[in-house]
């Protein structure tokens, strides 16, 4: 069976607008959606719509809760497992200051009974794949992170996803993706790796470390292209592979981002999360840190639409990017 390919969840990025754009090339196995707050689902909160939305593909979607409360994130999956989808994720990974403090995300992780209490309650209210997604630890302590997953599995996780970082290290040093397959070899469920995936060869490397998909997050924005790429240089000449063309209009598929997040993102959400999508698809050009800055100085999509335009008309070299040559994420 193939190594599945996975889009991580990341905070105002793993919209539907994002994964539209995905699609358009196709090869992504499973969307995870953004961060879903159980305590916002649960009191009906003005925006909730949008983080549960379940489109394009609902099938293949995977719905990531964070939160401190055991019974609101009970509650919350057991409102999620109405809804079609490939499964239900808790966050137990996000080092982020404020979700620490209040007792969520990586801050699970510093104990195993409460963590396996919670997951033995959440089990009770759901049918769907439960899975969990998570760093090191605290600590790198393996033999800990060993222990400790097997104590979510033993409680009833189908599915693990593993950022081989710790708590404190955020993005700092290399993951240590060898973990990855330590992990899987000491469990009896599948193992998802996520970290610092470059490009299209090093995604299909990642595929030799024994885990059962790989997950990819900040390089999914870059390049909205990259499983369609790595599914070609996997199976070159399967019939089945997804179309990929020879070439990217790096101008049209900025625009067709816009045109995305217009639709399917309120106009609250608008500036934001196309600041967050600039900040890396721009990597693409060669003035990525010019473009990137006047493009956060604009506030309204229909004036970024323009600016990226006018980019690319004063570099028309930059427009396009060739996949087959390209040395970059391609």
């Amino acid at each position: 069976m193939a190594v599945s390919f996975l889009l991580a969840p990341m905070a105002e990025l793993s919209h539907r607008a994002l994964r539209e754009l995905i699609e358009i090339f196709g090869a992504c196995d499973e969307y995870f959606t953004e961060m879903i707050s159980a305590p916002a689902l649960i009191r009906g909160g003005p925006f909730e719509a949008w983080y549960t939305d379940p489109g394009p593909c609902p099938q293949r979607l995977v719905y990531q809760l964070v939160g401190s409360d055991p019974e609101h994130l009970a509650t919350a999956v057991s409102l999620l497992t109405t809804q079609e989808c490939a499964g239900i994720d808790l966050n137990m990974g996000c080092s982020a200051p404020a979700i620490v403090r209040a007792g969520a995300g990586v801050r699970w992780m510093a104990s195993p009974d409460r963590a396996g209490a919670l997951i033995k309650l959440l089990r009770k209210r759901t049918t769907r794949r439960l899975s969990v997604k998570l760093r090191i630890g605290m600590e790198d302590d393996f033999a800990y992170l060993v222990e400790f997953c097997k104590r979510l599995e033993s409680e009833g996780v189908d599915r693990i996803t593993l950022h081989p970082r710790t708590a404190r290290e955020k993005f700092k040093r290399r993951p240590r993706w060898e973990y990855v397959g330590l992990l899987r070899s000491a469990l009896h469920i599948p193992v998802v790796g996520n970290g610092d995936i470059a490009d299209a060869r090093e995604l299909l490397r990642r595929v030799g470390e024994g885990c059962d998909g790989i997950m990819v997050g900040r390089l999914a924005i870059r390049a909205p292209w990259i499983f369609a790429r790595a599914r070609h240089l996997e199976n070159p000449g399967a019939e089945n592979r997804p179309l990929l063309p020879e070439s990217i209009d790096l101008e049209e598929l900025g625009l067709r981002f816009l045109e995305l997040l217009a639709r399917y993102q309120p106009r609250e959400f608008h500036k934001s999360r196309a600041h967050r999508f600039f900040t890396y698809f721009c990597a693409n050009f060669t003035w990525a840190t010019y473009l990137t800055t006047r493009l956060g100085r604009e506030t309204e999509l229909s004036a970024m639409a323009a600016l990226l335009s006018a980019y690319c008309r004063d570099h028309p070299e930059e427009r396009t990017l060739r996949l087959t040559a390209s040395p970059g994420p391609a």
